[in-house]
Order: C-alpha cells, then structure tokens, then sequence
C-alpha cells in the first residue's frame, strides 16, 4: 500500500479484505467460507527493505493465526523473538521426544493427589507431565503441550506417559501403596487411534496392573470431535472396566444429549470456576450447576485448582465429590509422592 498516512490506515484495508474474502461461496450446492489471516508490516519501521518487511509480515500473518485467525495483526520486534523462541522451543522438543530411552529422558511425571471431599481420603492422583530440558530449563506445560499437539508431538508422547504411569504405579505398589487410582491426560490424537486401546492394554499387562489402577481424561473439546471415533474408542476403554472422565468441563461447547451416551464416570469442574467462586455469583451458579448436572447424571465431581479452605467449604456445601488443588498438596515427583502417601497412611491407621 502506498500514500498510507499511518499504521491506521493499512488496518482498514485488511479489515476490508476480512470482510470481502469471509463472504460465504455457494460451490456445488455447497456454502463454504474462508477465514482470512493478515499480517501487517510497515515500511521503514518493521524492516529497511522489501525483503525484510515482506518476512515480517509473513511473521504477523501467522500470528494472526495462532489468534484465531479471521483478524489481522501488525508486526512487532517482539512477534519476531517471540517466534523464534517457539522454533527453538519445538526444535528441542522434537529431539527430546526423538531420543527418549531408559537412560535418558527430558521428561518426568509429578502427581497431585486427588481428595474426597466427606472423609478427607486420599483417593487417587493425577499424572502430570513435566519437561526439564538443559538448554532452557523447567518449561511450563502450558507451552509445550500446544507446541506438541501442533507439530504431532503428542502421540508419542502421549504414549510415554502412559508407559510411564503404568510403570510408575508398579513401583508404587511395591513401595506399600495401594488402593489409589491415577488419572492420565489423554490427547486428542490419540483419541482418534484405534491403537490407543490395544496400548493401554498392553502398558496394563505389562506391569501386572488392573483397568482400577488407572483413569483416563479426555477434555471437553476433546470429547466433542469426531464424535463416532470417540464414543467407539471411549466404549472400549470402559468395557476394558477402566474409568473414564471429562477434564475442563465448562470451557467448551458440550451437547449434553451427546454427553450422556458418553461412557464417563467423572466430570472435572475446570479450576477457572474454582478461583472466584467465593466472590464471583456467576462461577458459584456455574459450579452449584454444574455439580448438580453431574450428580443427575450419575457422574462423580471433581474440583480442581482448590487452594483455599473456603472455596473446600463451599464447594463440600455444594456436594462436590472429590477435591484437587494446592490446598492439599502441588504436584510432587515420585519420591515425594511416595512419602506423602505414607505420611498419610501412618496419620488414618
């Protein structure tokens, strides 16, 4: 564009072209529709020469995105960094998950133990994956696992830890703890396998665990694509007799008559809602809801992300069936988990 007076006017135009290229198509008795992405960059400010701004705008374009697309964005020296992190962010993880052997593992599991809410019991835990890699640390979660499901990392991944809490539950049977179920993440990709099945059958066989031994959480979102796929697979894993739970229930779109033909036995009440519930009316009629949806259903409830005693009290008041949250304890490697568990047992003998 040329004779712009400022950044401005360069946003009309592509909120123009949003409009115009978004405008539904009838093809073959079908309406189809596009989403346009449009990254912004301006001369002589976001680079020197043509080449330069043209890289740059393409940078803008993809975190335009990574925004939900049908927007557009302006370049910024920042978006550029902040791409290059993520590049060497996915470099690193694909060769840690490349290279993952018994002697050499970037990755590890924590637990958070999983309360009843009446008696106080430790009931379960939750398996948690973390990654320490050497070139940039302890990464939070909350930036590898997008990173891994973009680029297909979760299979394999998601296979390890799977592996590994089987593995992980042998050893706790053998250093005294029993009666305690643990609840893996499960990714959409492997939902949509049909091998998912025959590898949680065989991580179960393989360190002599039963299908109590272990639960299985899909998200909400999860559960709502492919619906046909994910009701076959979920039926298998249920009449294997293994536990099934929805996690971040309230963050999506659920249909509850779909809902319901789910083979679930839990729904997880997203911590979002736990937060406020003391003070915001809206999260305390969503959770009351909630719960009270769940109980109808035959479903068990469980909070996450309690931390204080007021929001425990609260939600107890409300019929919670289960609590999980830093009040109790944060997520914890194997070894502290083990004895944490036995601090408990010594304390309920």
């Amino acid at each position: 564009l040329t004779d712009i007076a400022n950044h401005d006017d360069a946003g009309v135009v592509a909120a123009n072209l949003i409009e115009a290229i978004s405008a539904p198509v009838l093809i073959d008795g079908q309406t189809m529709s596009v989403s346009p992405s449009i990254g912004i960059s301006l001369f002589p400010d976001d680079g020197p020469d043509g080449d330069t701004i043209l890289k740059n705008a393409d940078t803008a374009m993809y975190h335009a995105k990574s925004a939900g697309r049908n927007n557009h964005q302006f370049y910024t020296a920042r978006m550029n960094e902040a791409a290059g992190e993520r590049l060497q962010m996915e470099n690193e993880l694909r060769q840690a998950v490349s290279s993952i052997s018994p002697s050499n593992c970037e990755f590890s599991l924590n637990f958070q133990p999983q309360i009843e809410t009446v008696s106080g019991r430790v009931l379960g835990l939750e398996a948690l994956l973390r990654w320490n890699n050497p070139k940039l640390g302890l990464i939070s979660p909350a930036r590898f696992i997008a990173i891994a499901e973009e680029t297909g990392l979760i299979q394999p991944l998601g296979d390890w830890v799977i592996w590994e809490t089987c593995r992980q539950i042998r050893n706790m049977k053998q250093c005294g703890i029993k009666g305690i179920r643990v609840a893996i993440n499960i990714s959409a990709q492997q939902v949509r396998h049909d091998n998912l099945v025959l590898l949680v059958r065989g991580a179960l066989a393989c360190y002599d665990l039963s299908p109590d031994d272990i639960e299985l959480e899909v998200t909400e979102s999860t559960a709502m694509q492919h619906p046909e796929t994910t009701l076959s697979i979920l039926d298998q894993l249920s009449a294997m007799g293994i536990k099934l739970a929805i996690d971040d229930f309230g963050t999506g779109y659920s249909s509850l008559a779909y809902l319901k033909h789910l083979p679930i036995q839990r729904l997880k009440l997203d911590r979002s809602f736990v937060t406020d519930i003391e003070t915001d009316p809206n999260d305390a009629a969503i959770c009351a809801a909630t719960i009270a949806l769940g109980h109808s259903l035959g479903l068990e409830l469980v909070a996450e992300g309690v931390e204080t005693e007021a929001q425990r009290d609260f939600l107890a008041r409300l019929g919670c069936d289960m609590l999980q949250g830093y009040l109790y304890s944060k997520p914890m490697p194997f070894d502290e988990t083990i004895a944490y568990l036995k601090a408990y047992q010594a304390s309920h003998t």
